[in-house]
């Protein structure tokens, strides 16, 4: 339906429309080198999203192999191949020193500019682009997308558009604030795409138990199960309690593994991982010799938080008033199964309000991954978020951004010069 002859100009007289002046847009508009680049963006600035990554810091890539990039994707790490192997994260950082950001590595790989600013990031990206001639028009809302002429007519809520190369880089729907409507799959939809449905993903959990008291202590280098069916999903690290549920690094990790599966589920921490159940047992017998005359409410306070004591205890069905000296080995020994596995029943997930990034979205199988062209429209490319590719966090899903942004780029200027130069 949509392979409509191309109209008659020659390669050079092309003109490209980028929608979303985010990660992957900002980057495919310095990239491409047609006669006429122009971005849509809604906002009045861009990178609106980037400004509030890494807390306003803004980790902008994780600095690995590709290897071990792509062990960190969640879904459809495969698609990725190409696209991360020809931009991978190190070329990510030389960019950026190039551009004039000077960057720092931090625990995990994790990539930052020098400055801890957003800000830097998106005026090096922003700056590239105009200085490769693309021009930005901010504030502007697209309200429809349709083939046209070989090319295509973007109709928005102060002009009218037309191009012969149309990339999509509008996002998802996390944080839709920042303007990730959704918008982009309601386009890929009427081009005949197939949407897989997005959910929140990299979010707090909400827990059907009453947790408000534990809200904002922290658990360090711990070890949290999430299990929901047959499927199980372990992290360590740092896990942080809040009014109504978990969140922290190992639980927004274990977010993006479960955004998929059915609720509820059960999380359970490990208090005490660097202990096997032995060696716990020992520790708190030599606790107990140490206050054996107090209630077992008041005897733990040298192995865990005081606020998480009561929910063990609880958990363990050992009374908290029991003195220490009553306490039988077997109850000591449920006490310490408690410990090593304090359990939670999640009911629900974060909301796209709170989401780092999109699970879900353009089904990969219809765009072809080396070039992020349309397998369904010629011309026609999905970069980004929008795409059904989600990752861990530690900069992987700016890089996904980037990485898929080149390959289309690329893929553009070949399709032009007949090479892939991107500048």
């Amino acid at each position: 339906m949509y392979a409509q002859q191309a109209q008659n100009k020659t390669n050079s007289d092309r003109k490209a429309v980028i929608i979303g002046a985010g990660a992957a847009g900002l980057m495919a508009a310095g990239s491409i080198r047609a006669k006429e680049v122009l971005v849509l963006e809604r906002n009045e600035k861009p990178g609106k999203k980037l400004y509030i990554t890494g807390k306003g810091r803004c980790n902008v890539t994780n600095d690995c192999a590709p290897s071990e990039f792509l062990q960190n994707v969640v879904h459809n790490a495969k698609f990725l191949y190409s696209s991360v192997y020809g931009f991978s994260p190190s070329d990510t950082c030389a960019l950026l020193t190039h551009e004039g950001v000077p960057i720092k590595t931090e625990r995990g790989n994790r990539v930052f500019p020098v400055s801890d600013k957003a800000s830097d990031v998106i005026r090096a990206l922003t700056a590239r682009a105009e200085r490769n001639g693309a021009q930005i028009v901010y504030n502007t809302r697209v309200k429809s997308v349709a083939a046209k002429n070989g090319g295509f007519r973007i109709v928005t809520d102060r002009a009218e558009y037309t191009c012969d190369v149309l990339l999509i880089a509008t996002g998802g729907k996390s944080y839709p604030a920042t303007g990730s409507t959704g918008d982009g799959y309601v386009w890929a939809e009427a081009f005949g795409h197939t949407l897989v449905s997005p959910c929140p993903s990299l979010v707090p959990l909400r827990t059907e138990e009453d947790v408000s008291a534990l809200a904002g202590l922290t658990l360090k280098n711990v070890s949290v199960r999430l299990t929901s069916g047959t499927k199980t999903f372990t992290q360590f690290g740092e896990l942080l309690f809040t009014h109504d549920g978990v969140s922290g690094p190992t639980v927004l990790r274990l977010s993006a593994y479960a955004a998929r599966l059915p609720m509820p589920m059960r999380l359970q921490i490990d208090c005490k991982p660097a202990l096997d159940a032995d060696m716990l047992d020992r520790r708190i017998t030599v606790d107990f010799g140490e206050f054996a005359n107090k209630q077992l409410k008041n005897a733990l306070d040298k192995l865990l938080p005081k606020a998480l004591i009561g929910p063990i205890v609880r958990q363990s069905g050992v009374s908290a008033d029991k003195k220490v000296h009553d306490i039988t080995k077997e109850e000591r020994r449920i006490l310490g199964q408690a410990i090593k596995s304090l359990c939670f029943t999640v009911c629900a997930a974060g909301s796209f309000d709170t989401a780092v990034v999109t699970s879900g979205g353009l089904d990969t199988s219809e765009i072809d991954p080396k070039t992020m062209q349309s397998k369904i429209v010629p011309n026609l490319y999905f970069i980004g978020e929008v795409l059904d590719i989600d990752a861990l966090t530690g900069g992987y899903n700016i890089q996904i951004a980037l990485s898929t942004a080149m390959a289309a780029a690329k893929a553009v200027n070949k399709s032009i010069h007949g090479e892939e130069y991107y500048g």
